[in-house]
């Protein structure tokens, strides 16, 4: 056994527990981070995985570390992040300003014919679809969709995909600035694929926000939808940003 020496006055389970709290408390194990798997910890400690099972429940009681399926167990966040809706939303912004590191996993950019409800905010019949997660120090914050108008910007694609930046590739088309014209904020459930995104468990509960982001002339760029893990992001209304 490599780890701390156990004490052997209590039970195995809960000196366990107490080495790992001791660890996170350390600041060995920040929050957001994962923390070793059962296994790991059965051969560091010379237990079975059910002794380590009870003692990561322990540190679960305690608010200590998040359990999220297919993923793992986490150091639970001290605080959510503040996400503000302003006139000018940035999520690198916003994520840093929190203090984590922002990060974005693209999951597809395809083009194809608008939904009812991207027709109706982009005034379009074709658009360019960018889907993906947002994280915060590698942990999920949001699952987002983004449509932009196919025929107005007929590269936004390949900027996608070489920048890895929405600002940045609408820059390149031509809109140097837009802003936030309207944001529309709902409270949802976290279901089947969503919840695998976020490492949240079914039925989690999820804040949903779909804007529309219109340019210097007031032309709609981009139809959005943000679904935010409910646990690890506060969202807040700023003052108006009139610069």
């Amino acid at each position: 056994m490599t780890g701390p020496q156990l004490s052997k006055r209590d039970p195995i389970w809960q000196s366990i527990a107490g080495a790992l709290r001791a660890e996170i408390v350390g600041g060995l194990y920040r929050p957001g981070e994962k923390l070793p798997t059962e296994a790991a910890l059965a051969a560091r400690f010379g237990v079975n995985r059910h002794t380590v099972r009870h003692a990561l429940a322990d540190l679960a009681e305690a608010g200590l570390t998040v359990s999220r399926r297919g993923a793992g167990v986490f150091v639970a966040q001290a605080a959510p992040a503040d996400y503000a809706l302003g006139r000018r939303t940035r999520f690198h912004q916003n994520i840093s300003a929190s203090g984590r590191t922002p990060s974005r996993q693209v999951l597809s950019i395809v083009t194809r014919h608008a939904g009812p409800a991207e027709a109706e905010a982009l005034g379009v019949t074709r658009v360019h679809v960018l889907e993906g997660v947002s994280l915060g120090d590698g942990l999920p914050l949001a699952v987002f969709r983004s449509a932009f108008p196919a025929d107005r910007f007929p590269d936004l694609p390949a900027a996608l995909e070489r920048l890895a930046s929405i600002t940045a590739a609408l820059a390149e088309q031509g809109v140097s600035d837009y802003t936030r014209a309207s944001t529309r904020i709902t409270a949802k459930i976290a279901r089947g694929p969503r919840a695998l995104l976020l490492q949240v468990p079914e039925g989690a509960p999820i804040l949903r926000s779909e804007g529309i982001n219109v340019d210097a002339a007031g032309r709609p760029v981009e139809f959005g939808i943000t679904w935010f893990a409910g646990d690890r992001v506060a969202l807040t209304v700023t003052p108006e940003d009139h610069a």
